[in-house]
């Protein structure tokens, strides 16, 4: 089958794992396979993806192949496929934009962002690159808050006419105006905020949603998280953090049953640690009340390597945006949107957005109109 060829812009912790992914999966048994929601997915294994484009701002980084940039600092995520072969795609100067905050400058060099001393690129030679490239849709990992530069890859994608991915929480698939752009230009979109495998937030939902069919009233809750890499580090800087919040928050809000009030919920990053590198740590607290008002109090510790975690989805995500290709569909993807991402533009439950998800990749359904048809909208 034909390769599946991504552009990525942000060579962080997550890329890394994704890259790793991609080789790590050429050399596993099929017949024993973990870790993965589906090992073919549309005709597509994961060693099928190749990246042939890559953005980043980093000294350490720019001019260097993909398979040598995504081990470099400030990356910290577990090495679990270190034997990766060179792909013979260096990656390019990125544009700054606001994709650096400023206080990330007062921690030590491998800690944090080097930017590159050199000219940004234009949107004009970025969509020449992409083009060149022969890229069919680009990855979004940029640090959270980076919203002008997420809006300029974005233009640079429907201007390039490649399909784009928005792992991150700036809106994107659910701001009705971009989505319609995308859908007029034909282009696949998934977005926005990527859902971890089995991370902080589908656990949240999760059970919350239990609370909700089992007749449990969910009076108030929070969900605390730290953790020791960039996207920890960048996430100190609070003003970056509206859409954050938004996005977690409103995750769990929408399986909540009867809404909490402001006041009874809190969900968002809570601090940095810095010997924690990659690892996140979630700490999980539901107060409730069950038959006859008597009170339920639940806490949960979750520990897991964040990025390897987000891989897992964005290896799923990325073929969905292959098959939507193949057949012809453009616009949000709205199954794989709710599946994959904490705020796509419409939420559902996990099992509806799971059924909606393995429709569309089961469907043989050549056009947009179809595929809805076939999921029920």
């Amino acid at each position: 089958m034909n390769k599946i060829k991504i552009a990525i812009v942000g060579v962080g912790n997550c890329a890394s794992s994704l890259v790793q992914g991609i080789h790590y999966y050429s050399k596993a048994n099929p017949d024993d396979v973990t870790g993965l929601m589906h090992w073919k997915l549309g005709g597509y294994k994961p060693s099928d993806i190749e990246v042939v484009a890559a953005f980043d701002i980093d000294k350490r980084k720019v001019g260097k192949d993909v398979a040598e940039a995504v081990f470099s600092l400030p990356n910290c995520t577990t090495v679990f496929c270190a034997d990766l072969p060179d792909t013979g795609t260096v990656v390019e100067m990125g544009a700054l934009l606001d994709g650096y905050s400023e206080h990330m400058s007062n921690y030590p060099d491998g800690s944090t962002f080097l930017p590159a001393e050199l000219p940004q690129p234009s949107e004009q030679q970025v969509v020449k690159k992409l083009k060149e490239s022969g890229a069919e849709m680009l990855v979004n990992y940029l640090p959270v808050g980076s919203e002008q530069a997420t809006r300029f890859y974005a233009e640079c994608a429907l201007q390039a006419g490649v399909a784009f991915i928005n792992n991150i929480p700036v809106f994107i698939a659910s701001d009705p105006i971009w989505a319609k752009r995308f859908e007029e230009a034909n282009l696949p979109l998934i977005g926005d905020d990527i859902k971890a495998q089995l991370g902080a937030t589908i656990t949240h939902r999760l059970l919350t949603d239990l609370f909700n069919k089992r007749g449990v009233k969910l009076d108030r809750t929070y969900q605390l998280n730290t953790g020791g890499n960039t996207d920890f580090l960048n996430m100190l800087n609070k003003d970056r953090l509206d859409s954050k919040k938004t996005s977690k928050t409103e995750a769990v809000q929408s399986v909540a049953g009867d809404r909490l009030d402001a006041e009874n919920i809190h969900i968002g990053p809570s601090d940095y640690v810095p010997w924690q590198k990659d690892n996140k740590l979630c700490f999980l607290r539901m107060e409730g009340r069950l038959f006859g008002d008597v009170p339920l109090n639940l806490e949960l510790r979750l520990s897991v390597e964040d990025s390897p975690n987000s891989a897992g989805v964005a290896i799923d995500s990325i073929r969905c945006v292959k098959i939507a290709l193949e057949r012809g569909i453009g616009g949000i993807l709205d199954g794989p949107s709710a599946y994959f991402c904490k705020h796509p533009p419409k939420q559902y439950t996990d099992d509806e957005a799971y059924h909606m998800t393995e429709t569309f990749i089961n469907s043989k359904s050549p056009t947009l109109k179809e595929v809805k048809s076939v999921q029920g909208y």
